[in-house]
C-alpha cells in the first residue's frame, strides 16, 4: 500500500473545464479518494437507484467503446457490462485493485461472458506515469499489455520507478517479443495520442482520482472491496437482461 502523501487527483489547470463538461453532463460527481483515505471504504458517487440510462449515466454508458482491436481491453465486445477503469501505474491503490480485485472479476464475471474491462491511461504523477502509460500501450502492440499491467503493478515493482530502463525490463519480463518495435512504439505518435484520448476522455467527464471506475455508466470511485464491484456488476447486469 502506497505511503505517498500525494493524493491521486487531477491538476488544478483542468479543474474549470471539468467543471463545465460535469454541467453539461448533468452534475455526475466523482468521490476523490485520497491514498491514505481508501482503506476506510470510499462509497460510489451514484447510488443503486439511478437510473442508468437517463441524462447523465446514459453518456456516460456510450463511452463503452466495445472496439474489437482494443489492445487495452478484455472480454466480449458484446457483454452486457462494461467496466471502464480509469488508472495509473504509479497509483498505489491502483495496484491493489489490479492485485486484489481485478483478478477475481476477471475470473468470475469475464470469462462466462458477462463482463469486459476496458482501460484508459490516466496518467496524473507527472513524467514516469505518462512513461508507463505509452510503454503499456507499446506492449498492448505485441498483444502483452495483460502481462505488463500485470508486471506494473506487482508488489514492489512501484518502488523501482518507471524509467527508461525499467520500462524495457518490465516489457522482457511481460514477454514482449520485439523489444526495439517496443521502444519505438513507446516513443511514437500514436502512443502519445491513445494517452491524450483516454485522459481527455477523464478530464471531460470530471474524474478526478485514481482509480476511477464505470459500470455501464454508473461511476465507482476507489480501490473498493471485491463487493462493492461484484454488486454493481451483478446490478447492471440485471438491468441490461431487464432492457
Amino acid at each position: 500500500m502506497s505511503t505517498s502523501r500525494k493524493t491521486s487527483r487531477k491538476p488544478l489547470l483542468y479543474a474549470a473545464g471539468v467543471a463545465v463538461a460535469a454541467i453539461t453532463l448533468g452534475v455526475v460527481s466523482w468521490q476523490t479518494t485520497a491514498p491514505r483515505q481508501e482503506h476506510d471504504r470510499p462509497t460510489a458517487s451514484a447510488s443503486a437507484s439511478d437510473a442508468p440510462d437517463s441524462g447523465a449515466f446514459a453518456e456516460l454508458k456510450a463511452l463503452a467503446r466495445r472496439e474489437a482491436g482494443d489492445k487495452l481491453a478484455v472480454g466480449r465486445t458484446d457483454a452486457p457490462v462494461v467496466l471502464i477503469e480509469y488508472s495509473d501505474f504509479k497509483c498505489g491503490y491502483c495496484a491493489k485493485f489490479a492485485r486484489d480485485t481485478e483478478p477475481a472479476l476477471i475470473e468470475k464475471y469475464v470469462t462466462d461472458g458477462t463482463l469486459r474491462i476496458e482501460w484508459r491511461n490516466f496518467p496524473i504523477f507527472g513524467a514516469e506515469s505518462e512513461a508507463a502509460a505509452k510503454a503499456a500501450w507499446a506492449a498492448g502492440q505485441q498483444d502483452r499489455f495483460a502481462a505488463f499491467h500485470t508486471a506494473a503493478y506487482a508488489e514492489g515493482a512501484k518502488a523501482k520507478g518507471f524509467g527508461a530502463d525499467r520500462l524495457t525490463e518490465l516489457a522482457r519480463e511481460a514477454g514482449v517479443p520485439d523489444l526495439d518495435r517496443f521502444r519505438a512504439d513507446m516513443a511514437g505518435e500514436q502512443a502519445a495520442a491513445a494517452l491524450r484520448r483516454d485522459r481527455e476522455e477523464g478530464y471531460r467527464i470530471g474524474v478526478q482520482s485514481t482509480p476511477s471506475f464505470l459500470v455501464n455508466g454508473q461511476p465507482l470511485a476507489g480501490a473498493q472491496p471485491l463487493a462493492a464491484f461484484t454488486a454493481a456488476i451483478d446490478r447492471a447486469k440485471a438491468q441490461a437482461k431487464a432492457q
